[in-house]
């Protein structure tokens, strides 16, 4: 094994809890546009999984099975696999439309249809949400405060006529789908301080679930968010390392997983939401070898990506090189895949047959068998892959920082074409009605020259593919 498992809470001095929590609360209440009003937190009520758990349905549906609801990586256990879509043999570009502007390598917001499809959202990283039709009209923009720091970069959960977002500037937003208007923000003051919430909503049973981000120490928290008013009911900050992914849930399994920048696995029993296990990804230790911040806060070893959970397993990229099988009931690693190189994208998984599909800062994109870590194919993309990795029935959808959106065959991994962009093609692309969304970051040069200017050379944009016949 590569990896360390503890079980229980992970080692933190009592006032240093104290210490960043007052700490950041009172910033938070000084400086925070709130609408929720009182810091203080709802009743909790236990959700109910129903409608997400194999019985609801095929093994490879989205979970919650449910017509209405939309979210990240297609569902609370983050598969990213569309088996019922066929990709063409040729597409081309129909449109886009600029929205990212900002020069921050984190993955950028994946378009999200709306349930019925008429609404394509995406969040940019000005703090702009947009809303297009699929032929690429825009329907409404909404400014938010998130402009006034990164923007957004995690991904609307679709919920009815109610798109629910997190953004850099440490607040989660609602927003009417019709008319683009703000229904309510949930403020730093209400999460504590937070500086960034750049993971995307898990939803169950009118309940929200994400990890927001603080510093002095660089640290984060799990919350629990009622989805009708925007109300914290429960969270949980003993997380190191200002955590990116989004939470994953298996309702079967009764089990949350998150990672974190500290190279740890989180995971709670569900819906209870007791700590039930943590697990080290290797790295360099912190800093001069010694932990940081009261706990193990591993260098080389943040895990960026989000975990999709099946086969009652999770399956994590770190920084390490490594890709782990952990085991959900006592995160003991099942097996560890090398590739010698950061992996942060965001995994695919085929439940139907038992293979996860993953990007590396290698350049490489991997077809693992899920039950024992063998490599079935690798195919070189041109460039790093950071962004989310999607499977459909015949073809793995990836975007590189080579600026081109690749399709692959799923069986060999053979390039079947590539699409050219501006920018580092870092989000998601999802497939939906004919058309395939996705975005890019914007261009800029210089950006790693220490010597040189960096310079903006254009904003990144959302495009939309359809068939070229």
């Amino acid at each position: 094994m590569n990896g360390e498992k503890t079980g229980g809470e992970r080692p933190r001095a009592e006032f240093e809890r104290l210490s960043r929590r007052g700490l950041l609360a009172g910033v938070g209440a000084a400086g925070s546009l709130t609408l929720v009003g009182s810091s203080a937190r709802a009743r909790r009520t236990v959700p109910d999984c129903a409608g997400a758990t194999a019985d609801a349905g095929p093994v490879h549906a989205p979970r919650p099975v449910d017509d209405d609801v939309t979210m990240f990586r297609r569902g609370l256990r983050r598969y990213g696999f569309y088996p019922e879509v066929t990709v063409p043999s040729a597409v081309r570009v129909d449109w886009s439309a600029p929205i990212n502007r900002i020069g921050h390598t984190a993955a950028k917001s994946t378009p999200r249809p709306t349930p019925d499809g008429e609404t394509i959202l995406v969040a940019g990283d000005t703090g702009v949400v947009h809303a297009f039709t699929p032929e690429g009209d825009e329907r409404w923009s909404l400014e938010t405060a998130a402009g006034r720091s990164l923007g957004f970069h995690g991904t609307p959960a679709v919920v009815g006529d109610v798109a629910y977002v997190g953004g850099y500037d440490g607040a989660l937003y609602a927003v009417d789908v019709e008319t683009g208007e703000l229904i309510w923000r949930t403020g730093i003051r209400e999460f504590d301080g937070s500086i960034a919430i750049g993971s995307s909503p898990a939803y169950v049973d009118g309940t929200l679930y994400l990890l927001a981000e603080y510093s002095d120490p660089a640290s984060g928290a799990l919350w629990e968010i009622d989805a009708e008013t925007g109300t914290p009911t429960w969270s949980d900050d003993r997380i190191w390392g200002m955590p990116h992914p989004s939470p994953a849930i298996d309702c079967d399994a009764g089990r949350l997983v998150t990672g974190s920048n500290d190279g740890v696995v989180y995971c709670w029993e569900f819906p209870s939401l007791e700590f039930a296990w943590s697990f080290q990804a290797g790295g360099e230790g912190g800093p001069d070898g010694e932990p940081m911040a009261g706990g193990r806060f591993h260098l080389g070893a943040e895990i960026k990506g989000t975990t999709p959970v099946y086969d009652g397993a999770a399956f994590v990229g770190s920084w390490d090189g490594r890709f782990y099988r952990l085991n959900l009931e006592d995160g003991s690693e099942e097996w560890s895949f090398e590739t010698g190189r950061v992996i942060m994208s965001n995994p695919a998984v085929d439940p139907e047959e038992g293979i996860v599909y993953v990007g590396s800062d290698d350049r490489r994109v991997y077809a693992l068998d899920a039950e024992t870590g063998d490599e079935l194919w690798s195919t070189h993309v041109g460039g790093h892959v950071i962004g989310s990795v999607t499977a459909t029935a015949e073809t793995i959808l990836v975007g590189s920082y080579d600026t081109h959106l690749y399709a692959l065959d799923r069986e060999t991994g053979e390039r079947r074409w590539r699409v050219e962009n501006r920018g580092h093609v870092t989000s998601g692309a999802i497939p939906r009605d004919g058309r395939i969304y996705y975005a890019e970051r914007g261009v800029f040069s210089n950006y790693w020259d220490d010597d040189e200017e960096t310079v903006f050379e254009g904003p990144g944009h959302v495009y939309c593919l359809v068939p070229d016949e």
